[in-house]
């Protein structure tokens, strides 16, 4: 068991320090924390499509695979608080869609089922459908998506962030990640509306940022997409966020630039290794 090590407060979890991401099999990993530990869990697992891992196989039998998912369901369940959070990005590809649904199907047994998020990755919008904004010129055409060369099947723009809770009760801090009325007028008019500030509702655009390099891990998500699911749940001082599938420390460069607790694990050391390069960079950066 080694740890990634980062400065910040520790509490012990049977020999796990916060602010660390292990080179450790989340479920062994979860086993050693507290029971009810956790304020929000983050996460994207491999999706059992054929990426190329350094170190996990990502085309088990559907089965297998489902089965090793509510596994992970258990055990994360265990460590949660009862007013905890659980944001799990999963999503499919054009030729098999069901994955993300058939792992939110094996959750159900474990989870109640809050909110159903789905994360744009890129959307086109022609101007006759935008209403009447003179500052939009043009049909609008954003984000980032692989294009699938395929007369049957469209380019996948868009993945599940399923919300699960214990009961499905969680208050949420919906303004955190609030947008501006584009209609001011609703201000004062709308009895809920106080401010400049309206509930961003469960579609969330959140391209990835141009990368001219090769990327360094399969399936990494945006940074903004841990952070808007923890200001979402809520941000206080003891907030502790665990990612069980950490890859190359996205969600704990999310955490750091929020200021709260995390706890990971990963499977590859060379993920790790990475992880530790990009927290150290995000605390160099929080400091200055």
């Amino acid at each position: 068991m080694k740890p990634l090590q980062s400065p910040g407060k520790q509490s012990d979890h049977q020999g796990l320090k916060v602010n660390r991401v292990y080179l450790l099999d989340c479920l062994e990993g979860m086993r050693m924390m507290k029971e009810k530990s956790v304020d929000v869990v983050v996460t994207s697992p491999p999706y059992n499509i054929g990426k190329k891992y350094n170190g996990y196989f990502d085309e088990r039998p559907r089965e297998e695979y489902l089965g090793w998912m509510e596994r992970v369901a258990e055990e994360t369940m265990r460590v949660m608080k009862d007013d905890a959070s659980f944001f799990l990005n999963v999503g499919g590809k054009p030729s098999d869609p069901w994955i993300g649904i058939d792992v939110a199907l094996r959750f159900r047994r474990h989870f109640t089922l809050q909110n159903t998020i789905h994360w744009i990755k890129s959307i086109a919008i022609p101007r006759e459908d935008m209403g009447r904004y003179p500052h939009i010129k043009d049909d609008i055409a954003v984000g980032h998506y692989q294009p699938v060369n395929s007369k049957k099947f469209l380019s996948g723009c868009h993945e599940y962030i399923f919300h699960f809770t214990k009961k499905g009760d969680v208050a949420l801090d919906k303004l955190a990640i609030g947008v501006k009325y584009q209609d001011k007028s609703n201000i004062g008019r709308w009895k809920s509306a106080e401010t400049d500030l309206r509930d961003r509702g469960n579609t969330w655009f959140i391209p990835y940022p141009t990368i001219r390099e090769k990327r360094l891990h399969p399936t990494v998500f945006p940074e903004k997409l841990p952070e808007m699911c923890i200001k979402l749940h809520g941000v206080r001082d003891e907030t502790l966020v665990l990612d069980p599938f950490m890859g190359i420390g996205t969600t704990a460069v999310a955490c750091v630039r929020l200021g709260v607790k995390y706890i990971g694990f990963e499977v590859d050391p060379s993920y790790v290794k990475i992880a530790a390069e990009n927290i150290a960079r995000a605390i160099g950066e929080d400091r200055d």
